[in-house]
């Protein structure tokens, strides 16, 4: 498990999408919906960043149906623990911007 480690949007996402078995191209839909538009994936960026999560067994590629050629990822308990660990970094940040900037006008 990686120590500070600062994910990309897209790894962000990527992960937040693989809580469900999920297909690549699934993965780049939904991606595009939770980013509300902002962040859309080319096939070679979600690809590139798939076959790197499957290596540090953030994700793993489930076994493919019969009469499917569809791949469908998941996230594994290390990839939970990343998105963790994100999630405590980003709050982390999010605090500290309030603290400077004074929080949220009303």
């Amino acid at each position: 498990m990686g120590d500070n480690i600062a994910l990309t949007e897209a790894v962000y996402y990527i992960l937040l999408s693989s809580f469900e078995p999920m297909h690549g191209y699934g993965i780049m839909q939904n991606v595009e919906k939770l980013s509300a538009g902002r962040v859309r994936l080319a096939a070679g960026t979600l690809y590139g960043a798939i076959n790197t999560m499957l290596e540090k067994h953030w994700i793993e590629a489930l076994p493919i149906e019969k009469n499917s050629r569809k791949k469908e990822y998941s996230i594994t308990d290390e990839g939970r623990n990343i998105v963790d660990q994100e999630l405590k970094r980003l709050r982390e940040l999010l605090h500290n911007g309030e603290i400077i900037i004074g929080g949220t006008k009303k």
